[in-house]
């Protein structure tokens, strides 16, 4: 176990974003059931929020990716900004990355590809907001509102008013509110089980 962390003026040659084990051992498992509905896809995307609060793993965000022809899942992401100790690490990045690989294409709208939607446990933050743009990604839907997340001290960033407006007309539909009772109920375990408000400048 490290006991202090030593600051080297040497930069990176790599970054790797790794699944929690829990998640990974699971993936065999949610992998072989059928999603058809955007509740059952949605219902996938708490599940995995709601354990990595309990796991630890990092926030209370989970997301998913479907192929929206046949229901099956592409890819899986959780928070994992205090577990891998990079902050671009938002479940829908993970889950956008994970999707990516796995397809082997950095356009998730090719027209060689199935047509695919992200499931998010929350509404996108700001630098998510862009994510998806830049993913390709056509159909998003989510559950806990903005409000919600910043309710229990998280910074969402500076969204633009409009901002579901400009994906509308980039061809992005977007679907709020998908079980957002649950959304909220799991932001708020993560807030009662003093889970860390990880915002920039807030470091200990």
């Amino acid at each position: 176990m490290t006991s202090s962390i030593r600051i080297v003026n040497m930069p990176s040659s790599s970054v790797t974003i790794q699944l929690p084990d829990w998640l990974r051992d699971r993936l065999d498992v949610v992998s072989a059931g059928t999603y058809a509905k955007q509740d059952s896809q949605m219902d996938l995307a708490l599940q995995i929020a709601a354990e990595n609060v309990k796991r630890g793993t990092g926030g209370p965000f989970g997301a998913a990716v479907f192929n929206t022809q046949n229901g099956m899942l592409v890819s899986v992401g959780v928070n994992l900004v205090t577990s891998s100790g990079l902050s671009i690490t938002h479940a829908e990045v993970v889950a956008i990355t994970m999707a990516q690989a796995a397809l082997q294409h950095y356009d998730l709208a090719d027209v060689a590809l199935p047509p695919l939607r992200l499931a998010t446990s929350a509404e996108p933050c700001s630098m998510c907001i862009g994510a998806i743009h830049w993913s390709g990604l056509k159909s998003i839907i989510a559950s806990a509102r903005d409000e919600d997340v910043r309710e229990i001290g998280f910074d969402e960033g500076n969204k633009p008013d409009d901002w579901v407006a400009q994906f509308e007309k980039s061809g992005i539909k977007y679907v709020s509110d998908v079980l957002r009772d649950r959304g909220r109920a799991v932001l708020q375990a993560y807030a009662r089980g003093g889970g860390r408000i990880y915002n920039a400048g807030t470091s200990e």
